[in-house]
């Protein structure tokens, strides 16, 4: 049986502790992600120049 005429009930507010939760975690979610991008930036990074890797025993000791 369908009730089309039969409305929900109003969605209650979020009260101002709800809505601070939200926007905290919404932070704390995008600041993880700008940290991880930028301690990571120095890695993907290719150097213009290569080192040669030198280990003792090319050295002759």
């Amino acid at each position: 049986m369908y009730l089309g005429n039969v409305t929900p009930p109003p969605r209650e507010r979020a009260s101002a502790g709800q809505i601070a939760g939200r926007w905290l975690l919404g932070l704390t979610i995008v600041a993880g992600l700008v940290g991880s991008l930028v301690l990571g930036m120095p890695a993907l990074k290719t150097p213009a120049s290569p080192p040669v890797p030198q280990s003792q025993a090319s050295q002759g000791h």
